[in-house]
């Protein structure tokens, strides 16, 4: 199973990047995936279209830039789609939000058909899982409506088809969680996202 695992925090010392490391390594000692990492940040990825990029977004080859064309392929051959970030501002931080802007486009996220119409190009990807931090209780984030999570979770399922299967975690209120809940937080992740993509899955 090809995994593509999104770190979406821009500090690598920050709890949302100490549970992406976790992730990561429990899938690559498993054994059973070619696991793709992505740090945004470290990539320098750049968070806004440019006005280039928006006039090539409207032609059968919107992808100008060796960056986005590697993301682009690695979206298209990968079975498994994990997303760690923290919301901020009831969404997805900047960089994450560009990242699909600039990535999820034609023929990589969605294709037209015969009629014009379109249909979802990333039917490959069968799992979507999130993994988010948020400021806030869980009662206030509900009252929201939570939008990266819709995101991730409804808005990507219309390129992936409604066969991928979703997976979501959340820790509330961070700033008042002790260590302890931190950490058993990431160990209940880690080990309920190597299940989940554990389940028939084999390298390729």
């Amino acid at each position: 199973m090809n995994v593509v695992v999104v770190l979406g925090h821009p500090s690598a010392d920050s709890f949302c990047a100490s549970i992406f490391d976790s992730i990561v390594g429990a899938l690559n000692e498993q054994g059973t995936h070619r696991v793709t990492p992505i740090r945004l940040a470290e990539e320098k990825f750049t968070t806004a279209m440019s006005s280039s990029e928006r006039l090539a977004y409207e032609t059968s080859t919107p992808l100008i830039s060796d960056q986005t064309r590697r993301h682009g392929e690695l979206l298209k051959q990968a079975d498994a789609l994990v997303f760690v970030y923290p919301t901020w501002w009831s969404g997805l931080p900047a960089q994450l939000k560009g990242w699909l802007e600039r990535v999820f486009v034609l023929n990589v996220a969605f294709r037209f058909n015969e009629r014009g119409k379109i249909r979802p190009n990333l039917q490959n990807i069968r799992h979507i899982i999130g993994v988010s931090t948020y400021g806030s209780p869980w009662r206030y984030v509900k009252l929201i409506n939570d939008n990266g999570r819709r995101t991730l979770t409804r808005a990507i399922r219309t390129s992936t088809g409604l066969g991928a299967r979703t997976m979501w975690f959340g820790l509330y209120a961070l700033d008042t969680c002790t260590f302890r809940d931190r950490e058993q937080f990431a160990k209940k992740v880690t080990q309920k996202v190597v299940k989940r993509l554990g389940q028939g899955s084999s390298l390729k």
